[in-house]
């Protein structure tokens, strides 16, 4: 039986081969035979059958297999990777899939994969299969005459060894070297032995011993003599696509001089470089092995509760600060309090330094996200009979692990219905005097302290008036509202729960569910989304997310003695006004800014509180999500703060109006006002009174 730790190993592993095979197939499918791709995923499928055949879960060995068999052909140029057979490659894929999620909980039972395997064997039954002649393999050491033993042997050892060459078979010293990062060393070395017995070559001496090596007591490799009828270029292929393998050397012995009475210490580095050459697949893969010596892996759980911790310090850090202030009003520049002032300097600035390289340990690359797409892209085209070419760019663009989670689910809804129905038909798009192949983009940048993701396509587009035509149908809006809609408007009524155009309802989209989720989901946490369109030319939707989810900085203000936080992405701009200038328009409160209505909510009347100043200017922050503005009247502004964000509990609940709560420099809590819910609410209010055209 295996630990909970090499099986987790295990599945890490399998994920990461999972993710190449995938991107494989789909370069397969685009640039046909590409010699590099079918090394790659040879290797993968190779690895994936080895550690589960170790791991014993004898379903996906058996069935990496005989896609192991098709990249063979592949490789040799006996198979052309067609529309064909790449649509069976994915359904082995799949099936490698669902073996894997039953390896976290019940059984392979119910997973069937003799459909596949049948498939898989039909396409090599089709293929005319040459005799490979056998070689030396690439990089393998030339063996000369008179070649001695470098591994030390005993008597019996060079005994048997000698019979051997007598009767013709051959004698191979081989060294392997293992990867520096590899977390199953004696998985890897069992594997190993496995093959080499399986190929029929008979394992004389090694060192260190058999029983060291499999239990993993060695260092960065190993040393073996063997006795074979088989020759060193079958040896060495056998055991370079071994995964984790960084380097082999097989030498071919002609002849067995005495041999040093010592332990043989493992290949130097000279013979490493020279096999290295062929074992190693590429600059990319040395590069990983010198990068993952300096990495290690880390449960996100204790990630999550570092940042907690840096949170807690973050206030602490803000108390000391208030209180430094206090004692220097107080006691002025006394020594004591100038010390007091440097150490609360210093802790600041380490506290941010913290802060920020723990943040940035919880920061992943969005193409943990991005490389799921690709397959979708392509089932969804071939279902649908279109054609398109998906372009990705900002793989490389990282943000916040519980940022990356959220976004998933409405990336999956904006590319759906980008592809039913912003995207046209092959034929309607040439009849437009387009490309018969549309084009969907998928793009991700920094901008601002902002991660910024669009989604675009050069499709159909929406049409305002179908948009309007549909609202009145759903009776979304009186007439005259609806007639007041300036275009922008109508093509955000896109976002309205249950809205749809579809005439016909299948099982991509037309639900009239997707995108008011995508809108709720990406502004439950803070993030912006908007959407433009041009009728016949596309369509593009615009995200705009916060870079990490757990501290953020916010504008502070208070109403009476109670003190409230704005996120700062939210903030447009604070104002001050007279009381004369605000204006009472269809029972809505309004001031008008450089020519623009915006209304207003007096914070005092959401919290049931009174605002402390009743006459003379008042304090407006405005506030906006997207295009939609509100100005919210509080008492007075106390400036800008790094705030920790906290949750209201399970006791409290969902406040109406409030996100959370942070705790201040002097221990009193402030309440986080939900933004997104009070634009909402008040642009709602605002559409339906018809506020957007009142003016001067």
């Amino acid at each position: 039986m295996f630990s909970s730790e090499e099986i987790k190993v295990f599945l890490d592993e399998l994920d990461e081969k999972i993710d190449v095979l995938n991107d494989g197939f789909l370069v397969l499918e685009r640039e046909g035979d590409n010699t590099e791709t079918v090394q790659e995923i040879f290797r993968a499928a190779h690895t994936i059958k080895g550690s589960s055949g170790v791991m014993g879960y004898d379903k996906m060995a058996a069935l990496t297999h005989e896609m192991e068999n098709l990249f063979a052909l592949l490789r040799d140029g006996r198979l052309k990777a067609t529309p064909q057979l790449v649509d069976v490659l994915f359904e082995g894929l799949d099936t490698i899939k669902l073996l894997r999620d039953t390896l976290t909980g019940g059984t392979d039972d119910d997973v069937d994969i003799r459909s596949v395997v049948h498939k898989l064997r039909e396409l090599q039954e089709q293929t005319s299969l040459a005799d490979a002649e056998p070689g030396s393999g690439p990089g393998m050491p030339t063996p000369g005459p008179g070649t001695r033993a470098p591994v030390p042997l005993t008597d019996s050892e060079r005994e048997v060894l000698q019979e051997a060459l007598n009767a013709g078979f051959s004698v191979h010293h081989i060294q392997v070297r293992i990867d520096p990062g590899c977390q199953m060393k004696s998985v890897r070395a069992y594997l190993i032995f496995q093959k080499l017995e399986g190929a029929g070559f008979q394992i004389v001496r090694s060192v260190p011993p058999v029983e060291e090596i499999e239990g993993g007591d060695f260092g960065a490799g190993f040393e073996l003599a063997t006795v074979s009828h088989e020759d060193g270029g079958r040896l060495h292929g056998l055991l370079s696509n071994t995964a984790e393998v960084s380097a082999v050397t097989v030498t071919r012995l002609n002849g067995l001089d005495d041999a040093p009475d010592q332990t043989l210490t493992p290949a130097d580095q000279s013979a490493d470089r020279a096999a290295e050459s062929s074992a190693a697949p590429g600059p990319t893969e040395a590069a990983a092995e010198k990068k993952g010596i300096r990495t290690v892996r880390i449960d996100v759980q204790k990630l999550d509760s570092l940042m907690n911790l840096v949170g807690e310090l973050v206030i602490e850090r803000t108390r000391l600060e208030r209180f430094a202030d206090i004692m220097e009003a107080k006691y002025r520049s006394e020594e004591m309090i100038d010390t007091l002032n440097e150490i609360s300097g210093h802790l600041g600035q380490i506290t941010g330094e913290l802060q920020e390289e723990i943040m940035m340990a919880r920061m992943l690359p969005i193409a943990q996200v991005f490389n799921r797409f690709p397959r979708m892209v392509r089932d969804l085209a071939h279902k649908l009979g279109k054609e398109i070419n998906l372009v990705i760019e900002g793989r490389d663009t990282e943000l916040d692990r519980n940022v990356i989670e959220i976004i998933s689910d409405p990336l999956i809804h904006l590319i759906r219905n980008a592809i039913d129905h912003g995207l046209e038909m092959p034929d309607e798009r040439l009849r437009m005097d387009k490309q018969r192949v549309g084009t969907l983009a998928l793009r991700a940048f920094h901008q601002e302290g902002h991660i910024v993701i669009i989604v675009e396509d050069d499709g159909r587009g929406l049409a305002p008036e179908k948009l309007r035509a549909r609202a009145r149908e759903m009776q979304l809006y009186d007439e005259e509202t609806i007639g007041r809609m300036t275009d922008e408007e109508a093509v955000n009524l896109i976002f309205h729960a249950g809205f749809s155009t579809a005439a016909d309802v299948s099982d991509i989209s037309g639900r009239g569910v997707g995108m008011d989720v995508v809108k709720a989901q990406i502004e439950q946490i803070n993030g912006i989304v908007e959407m433009r369109s041009s009728p016949g030319q596309g369509t593009a939707v615009t995200i705009k997310l916060p870079l990490t989810l757990a501290i953020i900085r916010a504008l502070m203000v208070s109403l009476g003695e109670q003190v409230y936080a704005f996120p700062l992405n939210n903030v447009v701009e604070t104002i001050q006004v007279g009381a004369q200038e605000i204006r009472l328009v269809r029972e809505t409160e309004v001031v008008v800014v450089r020519g623009e209505v915006l209304p207003l909510v007096r914070l005092g009347r959401l919290f049931q509180q009174q605002n402390g100043i009743k006459k003379g200017s008042v304090y407006v922050v405005t506030i906006g999500m997207g295009k939609d503005r509100v100005g919210v009247v509080v008492d007075r502004l106390i400036g800008e703060q790094e705030i920790v964000i906290k949750s209201l509990g399970d006791i409290l609940g969902h406040v109406p109006g409030i996100s959370g709560a942070t705790i201040l420099g002097d221990g009193k809590v402030a309440l986080i006002v939900d933004v997104r819910a009070l634009v909402a609410e008040i642009a709602d209010t605002r559409v339906r009174r018809g506020l957007v055209h009142v003016a001067g």
